[in-house]
């Protein structure tokens, strides 16, 4: 029942409550009107004359001693000292019958008889009538509950609808608030403070983002440079030369999470710039993993580009080596066996796609591209959970998509030809 919508649990108890109320109103007048029928009977067999009336009823008077078929000898001695009332068949009456027996003068016994069929016939025809209006008046009821809950949860789907439309970024935008000052608007009004202080906690977080990552670009330059020259020196010995080396990749990481946390920042405000031109896919890929082929050798494993000829993209270099290299630097990290980079296009459409014969992204699928989710292995081998984010942002400023494909796999599709998702 609690799975139900609301409108039809309301529909539903108001049809209950509907119907617990015309059965009690219905017992309640049905037993009402059987006892007034019952008392114009009996005022009718106390005042009745001595007189026979066929079929329908009649009076009669039992002398002292006189047996009668009507009453039994306990009945009879019993209606010679008080008033006797009860109802059975009797002889010449048709139905069942009521009968008085009541002492009369001289020890005689006054018996009246009443038929009760047009008793049993008036309460016949208002149970019926009861049982044929009373579904109907339920329906009708049940139509009338849920008007009534609809109409009182429209100014809820109304706010449903817009908050689904809602964005962080427009601080105009609001929910729909009822006309009426009632528990919705109050909701409403709630609901609108809730999002005015979400949106201010946003935007200082965004501009922490960017504030950071801009105060962190030149201090690491700085320390990779000061490391760099430290390593052309002649005099440094296996050991420093190693420690400096793996300084010297901390750097790299941190400028990229750095370069990372500013992408982001920018997506999140909705002005991410991406400035178009013309790119050979094949010679994009073939770029990447120059970039990549050192450290794939250093780990024992192979970058190969597999371009169809002719795949042209119309995009941003910068944007989508940075995307590129994320995908393959995540491939060199978690994943095994060769690194495949794959550029295919299709009406209109290029997509270009990076893989490897890891074990994947398991159950996170499309969940890896969220911001600062990592997979098990990330958890105990470095990263931020920042790179696919940004090829997910990468791809969605130039109007395509991105996606986990086939489990290891993880494909852009890019418009080949077409306009900017976002203003440059």
């Amino acid at each position: 029942m609690s799975r139900l919508p609301i409108r039809v649990r309301l529909t539903a108890a108001f049809a209950l409550a509907t119907a617990v109320v015309l059965v009690g109103a219905g017992l309640f007048v049905y037993a009402q009107l059987r006892s007034d029928l019952d008392e114009s009977i009996d005022e009718g067999l106390r005042a009745r004359q001595p007189v026979t009336e066929p079929e329908s009823g009649f009076a009669r008077v039992l002398g002292p001693g006189e047996r009668s078929g009507i009453l039994s000898p306990a009945e009879r001695r019993r209606a010679a000292r008080e008033p006797v009332l009860f109802e059975r068949e009797v002889k010449g009456v048709e139905g069942t019958a009521r009968v008085l027996a009541r002492p009369g003068r001289a020890g005689t016994v006054v018996v009246s008889a009443r038929s009760l069929d047009d008793r049993d016939e008036t309460l016949t025809g208002l149970a019926a009538a009861f049982a044929l209006g009373g579904p109907l008046a339920i329906v009708l009821a049940s139509l009338l509950g849920y008007g009534l809950a609809a109409g009182a949860m429209r100014p809820v789907e109304a706010m449903r609808r817009r908050a689904a439309e809602v964005s962080l970024l427009d601080t105009q935008e609001r929910l729909p608030l009822p006309a009426a000052r009632d528990e919705l608007q109050a909701l409403g009004r709630t609901l609108n403070e809730m999002l005015d202080r979400l949106r201010a906690s946003f935007e200082r977080e965004r501009r922490f983002v960017a504030d950071a990552s801009h105060e962190l670009r030149t201090p690491v330059a700085v320390v990779k440079a000061e490391l760099e020259a430290a390593l052309r020196a002649d005099d440094l010995g296996p050991r420093a030369r190693e420690s400096l080396v793996a300084a010297v990749e901390e750097c790299d990481s941190l400028a990229q999470l750095a370069e990372d946390l500013l992408v982001l920042a920018r997506s999140a405000d909705g002005e991410l710039p991406v400035r178009r031109e013309r790119l050979d896919a094949g010679e994009l890929l073939d770029g990447v993993r120059e970039r990549f082929a050192d450290r794939a050798t250093e780990r024992g494993r192979e970058i190969r580009v597999d371009a169809a000829p002719g795949v042209v993209l119309d995009a941003d270099k910068l944007r989508l080596r940075q995307a590129l290299g994320n995908l393959v630097d995540n491939a060199l990290r978690h994943g095994a066996g060769e690194v495949v980079l794959t550029a295919r296009s299709h009406a209109g459409v290029a997509e270009l796609e990076v893989s490897d014969s890891g074990p994947g992204f398991g159950a996170m699928g499309d969940g890896a591209f969220e911001r600062f989710v990592r997979g098990d292995a990330a958890r105990t081998d470095g990263g931020a959970g920042l790179g696919l984010a940004i090829v997910r942002a990468v791809a969605e400023a130039h109007g395509g998509s991105a996606c986990v494909a086939n489990g290891a796999s993880v494909s852009l599709t890019l418009p080949s030809q077409g306009r900017l998702s976002r203003p440059a």
